[in-house]
């Protein structure tokens, strides 16, 4: 079991930065492969990024490419989400999700996840 906690959420305008945490407790932080989706208003809850367990293999989705950064520090037992150029159509709630492995296209999707996280709020504003 692992219990996921979002917090950096707010209100930013377009063009902003953000940069969200996830801190985890429970079983090693380490054991995790650790990702972040979201969701808008109307929307399913969409893949963002994943971070595989040392940090060292990292894979975007193509609508944040370029702009946003997934890290971890295993030491802290937190993943972030670095977002820079935020867009209107960034705006959503941000989860943190959590799975011990996943294999190929699993990974990308919320059906390969095991714990998740209540979410945290960004708003950009235009």
């Amino acid at each position: 079991q692992v219990q996921l906690v979002e917090s950096g959420g707010g209100l930013v305008q377009t063009g902003g930065s953000l940069r969200l945490s996830c801190g985890a407790s429970g079983r090693s932080f380490g054991d995790y492969v650790m990702a972040w989706f979201r969701q808008a208003p109307g929307k399913e809850r969409g893949f963002v990024a994943v971070i595989w367990w040392s940090g060292g293999r990292t894979y975007y989705a193509d609508s944040v490419k370029g702009r946003f950064t997934i890290s971890r520090d295993n030491a802290k037992n937190t993943v972030y989400l670095q977002m820079n150029s935020l867009k209107f159509e960034d705006t959503a709630i941000y989860y943190c999700a959590a799975t011990s492995s996943c294999s190929g296209y699993g990974c990308y999707q919320r059906r390969g996840y095991d714990y998740w996280g209540q979410g945290t709020q960004v708003t950009v504003s235009s």
